[in-house]
């Protein structure tokens, strides 16, 4: 395959039974040969878009200083801002070339989770910075429910069965600002490493230029780019686990740009859709036949996600 899979969302939410099957099996066989699609129909409208990226570049062209009294020690970077270089990839030493900032799930004071997760961060500086950042959170996290109804049903499984796990689950937001390049990136860095997402999807906005590769079962990489109304929308390992890799995680990575163009900034703006910690990940049943054994050992979505934070260098052992 050489293309991303283009799918509208407004297919499955439609009430003529013929259209929503057809985006069950579209996104469905996708997920199979690739592990990513390009969505159209989803619940951003264009206004909070501008907004969401006008406050973003608002809060990165704050003077360093600023940005890193929002950096809080203690938490492996899951709220708030972090700084460039301190994320790598699974495997690899050098830091990508980025800064990023975290909105995480928002629960009611009397959640059970009120405790588990650590509070958003308020930016002083920008008064709209975290209303718009809360507005796209919850819309990106609408979308993502119907993404995995639809995989359920196409999974053979109950089309609600990700309701409960996905409701209040530990969610993340991350504006991401890719720097000028200013100087010959150190051991090979890029801007982002190739690396697999460690959630259930990722729900990507800002993939309407090149730098996003996505490698086939060729080995090969291609680019993944959207229309301007299209997120990219990929499966993370903690579904593809859950389905015995039935559903791929694919590898992806964010490719310097060519160096006539290293003076430019890129913003993308992923969301990662996690579960409560709670959520068995064991593989499915139905996902294990003769000809597909079962390839991983239990464990829950809080055990994988902590394993995970340690190998990306945001959480020390």
């Amino acid at each position: 395959m050489q293309n991303i899979p283009s799918v509208d969302l407004r297919d499955f939410l439609s009430d003529d039974p013929a259209r929503k099957q057809k985006f069950v099996n579209e996104i469905g066989k996708a997920y199979e040969d690739i592990g990513f699609v390009a969505l159209k129909g989803h619940f951003l409208d264009d206004k909070l878009v501008d907004e969401l990226y006008g406050e973003v570049r608002n809060f990165f062209n704050l003077p360093l200083d600023a940005k890193k009294k929002y950096e809080i020690p203690g938490i492996g970077g899951q709220r708030g801002y972090v700084s460039f270089g301190k994320e790598h990839a699974k495997g690899r030493s050098a830091g990508d070339l980025k800064e990023f900032w975290h909105f995480g799930q928002y629960v009611d004071a009397d959640s059970k989770y009120a405790s588990e997760y650590p509070a958003n961060v308020t930016v002083d500086e920008l008064p709209k910075f975290n209303q718009v950042g809360k507005q796209a959170y919850q819309m990106l996290e609408k979308t993502g429910v119907y993404v995995l109804r639809a995989l359920a049903l196409y999974l053979g499984l109950d089309e609600f069965y990700f309701d409960d796990y996905i409701k209040n689950g530990n969610s993340i937001l991350r504006p991401i600002h890719y720097p000028p390049i200013t100087d010959e990136p150190a051991d090979g860095a890029v801007r982002a490493a190739a690396h697999g997402d460690i959630n259930l999807i990722t729900l990507l906005m800002g993939a309407q230029g090149r730098g996003l590769q996505v490698q086939n079962h060729d080995g090969q990489w291609i680019d993944a780019i959207a229309e301007p109304d299209e997120l990219v929308i990929n499966v993370g390992d903690m579904l593809s686990r859950h389905t015995n890799n039935r559903l791929k995680s694919t590898i992806h990575q964010v490719v310097n740009p060519p160096r006539e163009l290293w003076g430019t900034s890129r913003y993308s703006i992923p969301f990662f859709m996690h579960p409560i910690s709670e959520m068995k990940l064991d593989v499915l049943e139905k996902t294990i036949d003769a000809n597909h054994p079962k390839q991983y050992e239990d464990i829950t979505a809080g055990e994988f996600l902590h394993e995970r934070l340690v190998d990306l260098g945001l959480i020390k052992k």
